[in-house]
């Protein structure tokens, strides 16, 4: 499913709402998620799942060309934990 997916299945649910305003509206949430895990907040959709950022330590690679060894900085990473209702619907 597509974000314009989600916007026609509003569309449709929401009839007193137009396209665009429903695109405005998934266009909203998706945003305010991203600010809230850019400032490392944590969002909860209950029956859902949640969404974090977790902190991903440095650690040493290699550059498969070459074999030489390569520093990797450690970096913030996003991470969606899934919740219990959604879960046990995704294994019915």
């Amino acid at each position: 499913m597509t974000k314009s997916d989600l916007v026609e299945k509003l569309s449709e649910k929401v009839t007193t709402l137009t396209k665009k305003e429903c695109e405005e509206i998934v266009e909203t949430v998706f945003e305010n998620m991203k600010k809230a895990l850019h400032k490392g907040e944590k969002i909860e959709i209950r029956g859902f799942g949640s969404f974090t950022v977790r902190l991903r330590r440095a650690k040493e690679g290699r550059n498969p060309k070459t074999g030489d060894k390569v520093a990797i900085p450690e970096k913030r990473i996003p991470f969606f934990k899934v919740g219990k209702e959604l879960r046990e619907l995704v294994n019915c």
